[in-house]
Parts: C-alpha cells; structure tokens; sequence
C-alpha cells in the first residue's frame, strides 16, 4: 500500500512538469526561465535516482527518472536557446 501511495507522488510530480516542458519545446523561447534552476533540479533529481536506485525503490526509480529526462530537456534547451 505504501509503495502505492509512492507511486500516485511520482505520477503527480512527474506530470507536473510536462506543461513546461511542452511549452518550452513549442515555442522553443526559456528566455524567462532560470538557467540555475534547471541546472540544480537535474543535479538534485539525479541524486535522488541514484538514491533510489541504492535503495531499490520502484517509485522513486520511475518518478526521478522521467523527471531528471524532462528536466534536462528543458535545461538543454535552456543552454541551447538561451
């Protein structure tokens, strides 16, 4: 039940992100976005995937990495378009 509860956080949180990920895709602008932000994000999703990974956590495996993919999207279209 408990891994449930985990799995429903990580689709929550990993969904989030798409609106901006398919905004910055379409119009191809992150002209208002900080380049920081992302830049720490992906480090700090990564540390989690790892975390989760050691710990063999299926939630927190799935939910950090869908989101350190659409996270470093976003942060390389940051650096690319600027």
């Amino acid at each position: 039940m408990l891994d449930l509860l985990g799995y429903l956080a990580a689709a929550l949180t990993t969904v989030a992100f798409f609106p901006q990920v398919l905004k910055a895709f379409k119009t191809k602008s992150t002209k208002d976005m900080s380049l920081l932000m992302w830049l720490l994000l992906s480090v700090g999703v990564l540390c989690w995937l790892i975390y989760g990974i050691e710990l063999g956590s299926g939630p927190i495996i799935v939910a950090n990495g869908i989101t350190l993919v659409l996270a470093g999207a976003v942060l390389a279209l940051k650096i690319i378009h600027g």
